[in-house]
Protein backbone atom coordinates (compact mmCIF):
# COMPACT_ATOMS: atom_id res chain seq x y z
CA UNK A 1 0.00 0.00 0.00
CA UNK A 2 1.41 3.51 -0.53
CA UNK A 3 0.61 6.56 1.14
CA UNK A 4 3.00 9.50 0.51
CA UNK A 5 3.97 12.18 3.00
CA UNK A 6 1.72 14.37 0.69
CA UNK A 7 -1.63 12.54 1.88
CA UNK A 8 -0.34 11.96 5.26
CA UNK A 9 0.52 15.81 5.67
CA UNK A 10 -2.53 17.23 4.30
CA UNK A 11 -4.99 15.39 6.34
CA UNK A 12 -3.21 16.53 9.32
CA UNK A 13 -2.71 19.53 8.55
CA UNK A 14 -6.38 19.78 7.94
CA UNK A 15 -6.99 18.17 11.43
CA UNK A 16 -4.48 21.08 12.98
CA UNK A 17 -6.66 23.52 11.17
CA UNK A 18 -10.38 21.83 12.60
CA UNK A 19 -8.97 21.84 16.00
CA UNK A 20 -7.72 25.23 16.22
CA UNK A 21 -10.37 26.73 13.70
CA UNK A 22 -11.69 28.72 16.64
CA UNK A 23 -8.97 30.93 16.58
CA UNK A 24 -9.42 32.17 13.56
CA UNK A 25 -7.65 32.02 10.53
CA UNK A 26 -4.52 29.93 11.05
CA UNK A 27 -1.09 30.74 9.45
CA UNK A 28 0.52 28.31 8.20
CA UNK A 29 3.74 28.73 10.14
CA UNK A 30 1.45 28.15 12.92
CA UNK A 31 1.06 24.79 11.24
CA UNK A 32 4.07 23.79 10.43
CA UNK A 33 5.79 24.38 13.78
CA UNK A 34 2.84 22.22 15.59
CA UNK A 35 3.05 19.41 13.32
CA UNK A 36 6.58 19.71 12.05
CA UNK A 37 5.55 20.17 8.68
CA UNK A 38 7.77 22.34 5.95
CA UNK A 39 6.45 26.00 5.32
CA UNK A 40 7.39 25.34 1.99
CA UNK A 41 5.99 21.75 1.49
CA UNK A 42 2.85 23.42 3.30
CA UNK A 43 2.45 25.79 0.36
CA UNK A 44 2.34 23.19 -2.03
CA UNK A 45 -0.26 21.39 -0.52
CA UNK A 46 -2.93 24.45 0.59
CA UNK A 47 -2.83 25.55 -2.67
CA UNK A 48 -4.44 22.20 -3.90
CA UNK A 49 -6.37 22.35 -1.18
CA UNK A 50 -7.49 25.63 -1.89
CA UNK A 51 -8.35 24.74 -5.28
CA UNK A 52 -10.54 21.97 -4.45
CA UNK A 53 -12.52 24.36 -2.39
CA UNK A 54 -11.55 23.02 1.09
CA UNK A 55 -9.97 25.66 2.85
CA UNK A 56 -9.97 29.72 1.94
CA UNK A 57 -7.62 32.10 2.80
CA UNK A 58 -7.31 35.25 4.25
CA UNK A 59 -4.84 38.29 3.46
CA UNK A 60 -3.01 40.64 6.11
CA UNK A 61 -1.47 40.58 9.84
CA UNK A 62 -4.21 38.22 10.66
CA UNK A 63 -4.30 36.30 7.47
CA UNK A 64 -4.19 32.26 7.20
CA UNK A 65 -6.58 29.62 6.52
CA UNK A 66 -9.71 28.11 7.33
CA UNK A 67 -12.11 25.19 6.75
CA UNK A 68 -14.18 26.49 3.45
CA UNK A 69 -16.88 24.20 5.10
CA UNK A 70 -17.78 22.30 8.33
CA UNK A 71 -15.30 19.70 9.49
CA UNK A 72 -18.60 17.59 9.48
CA UNK A 73 -18.46 18.01 5.61
CA UNK A 74 -15.14 16.98 4.61
CA UNK A 75 -14.31 13.42 4.01
CA UNK A 76 -11.01 12.43 4.72
CA UNK A 77 -10.92 10.65 0.85
CA UNK A 78 -11.45 14.76 0.01
CA UNK A 79 -8.33 15.74 1.60
CA UNK A 80 -6.66 12.70 0.18
CA UNK A 81 -8.06 13.28 -3.61
CA UNK A 82 -7.09 17.26 -3.23
CA UNK A 83 -3.63 16.75 -2.61
CA UNK A 84 -4.09 14.39 -6.46
CA UNK A 85 -3.14 11.71 -3.95
CA UNK A 86 -4.65 7.85 -4.04
CA UNK A 87 -4.29 5.02 -2.14
CA UNK A 88 -3.58 2.10 -4.03
CA UNK A 89 -2.72 -1.28 -3.41
CA UNK A 90 -2.40 -3.05 -6.84
CA UNK A 91 0.56 -2.19 -9.07
CA UNK A 92 -1.49 -2.70 -11.90
CA UNK A 93 -4.15 -1.15 -13.39
CA UNK A 94 -7.22 -2.15 -12.09
CA UNK A 95 -9.34 -2.08 -15.40
CA UNK A 96 -5.93 -3.38 -17.69
CA UNK A 97 -5.67 -6.40 -19.17
CA UNK A 98 -1.88 -6.35 -18.62
CA UNK A 99 -1.55 -8.10 -14.80
CA UNK A 100 0.62 -6.47 -11.83
CA UNK A 101 3.51 -9.06 -13.10
CA UNK A 102 3.36 -7.44 -16.51
CA UNK A 103 1.89 -10.74 -18.38
CA UNK A 104 -1.19 -11.18 -19.52
CA UNK A 105 -3.29 -12.44 -17.00
CA UNK A 106 -3.76 -10.83 -13.41
CA UNK A 107 -1.83 -12.42 -10.57
CA UNK A 108 -3.59 -14.95 -8.21
CA UNK A 109 -3.53 -12.44 -5.03
CA UNK A 110 -5.39 -9.82 -7.86
CA UNK A 111 -8.64 -9.17 -5.98
CA UNK A 112 -7.18 -10.00 -2.77
CA UNK A 113 -5.10 -6.84 -2.99
CA UNK A 114 -8.04 -5.06 -5.21
CA UNK A 115 -10.33 -5.68 -2.19
CA UNK A 116 -7.88 -4.77 0.40
CA UNK A 117 -8.02 -1.25 -1.54
CA UNK A 118 -11.75 -1.02 -1.82
CA UNK A 119 -12.10 -1.57 1.71
CA UNK A 120 -9.41 1.17 2.93
CA UNK A 121 -10.93 3.52 -0.11
CA UNK A 122 -13.68 2.92 1.56
CA UNK A 123 -12.52 3.79 5.01
CA UNK A 124 -11.45 7.19 3.93
CA UNK A 125 -14.90 8.03 2.69
CA UNK A 126 -16.55 7.05 5.75
CA UNK A 127 -14.47 8.65 8.55
CA UNK A 128 -14.63 12.81 7.89
CA UNK A 129 -12.19 15.45 9.62
CA UNK A 130 -14.69 15.82 12.72
CA UNK A 131 -13.98 12.56 13.69
CA UNK A 132 -10.54 12.49 13.34
CA UNK A 133 -10.24 15.62 15.65
CA UNK A 134 -12.71 14.09 18.22
CA UNK A 135 -10.83 10.44 18.29
CA UNK A 136 -7.38 12.42 18.99
CA UNK A 137 -8.16 15.35 20.78
CA UNK A 138 -5.50 16.96 18.74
Amino acid sequence: MKLTNKGRYAVMAMADLAVNAKDGPISLTEISFRQNISLAYLEQIFLKLKNNKLVKSSRGANGGYVLEKSASEIKISNIINAVDEEVRTLNCKKNSKRGCNNKSVKCITHNLWDELDQHINGFFEKVKLQDLTKQNKI
